[in-house]
């Protein structure tokens, strides 16, 4: 699943004529790099949730059929931010543990590894596993912290959850469809479960959140 559906405040004024998974990077929509990579590491099914200009996402990508994808779209009359949207979009998701992805970061995580880590969310009574990065300027206190491969309220180094990761659909069982829910709660109660894995990716990662960001990172893939 691509998140798709936030308004992109931040990102005003460019997103009030495009929504933020629209803009270009490098000559190509950020959400296009997504599926691109998806494809590529074998994610050919994919749910996309929109709302904010949802009718130029859906044209910009279609059925997916152009990039070797199936996409279908879970539309959100209000931007239901990340938990709720999950929980709208799980009769699409089936009952397996699902990948998911921000659709407003820029990485080179290679997404292959979401599957090995959905097989192992299969076998075990874990419910999620959070891809973590370096601390941004922007974001220099980080979320959680690692111990052991399982992810901590806290610990001696923490690191920013990317947006990227797996969940179990149980996760988000007590969501009522069609209800705004942030993701931040669900995730640190079952952290104090101690049923969330978790991994630290040192390569290229960017909340592409705002004009400036947007900039930073077009500069360093010209470079």
């Amino acid at each position: 699943m691509i998140l798709a559906a936030g308004r992109g405040e931040r990102m005003r004024p460019l997103s009030d004529q495009a929504p933020k998974p629209l803009l270009e990077l490098a000559g190509k929509p950020l959400i296009v790099w997504h599926v691109e990579n998806l494809v590529r590491a074998g994610f050919c099914d994919l749910v996309i949730n929109v709302s904010h200009l949802a009718g130029k996402i859906e044209a910009a990508l279609g059925d997916g059929g152009r990039f070797g994808a199936r996409i279908v779209y879970s539309r959100e009359a209000q931007a239901l931010e990340a938990a709720g949207g999950i929980a709208q979009a799980l009769p699409l998701l089936g009952e397996a543990p699902f990948a998911v992805v921000n659709g407003d970061i820029y990485t080179d995580y290679d997404f292959a590894r979401l599957a090995v880590h959905g097989t192992a969310l299969a076998r075990n009574e874990n419910c999620a596993h959070l891809v973590l990065v370096d601390n941004p300027a922007h974001h220099p206190q980080g979320d959680f912290a690692l111990d052991a491969g399982m992810v901590a309220a806290d610990g001696a180094r923490r690191l920013t959850f990317s947006g990227v990761a797996v969940y179990q659909p149980g996760l988000f069982q007590r969501v009522p469809r069609g209800a705004k829910a942030q993701l931040a709660p669900l995730l640190r109660q079952a952290i104090a479960e101690r049923r969330v894995s978790g991994e630290h990716h040192a390569g290229l990662w960017f909340d592409v959140g705002t004009p400036g960001r947007l900039r930073e990172l077009q500069q360093r893939l010209e470079r």
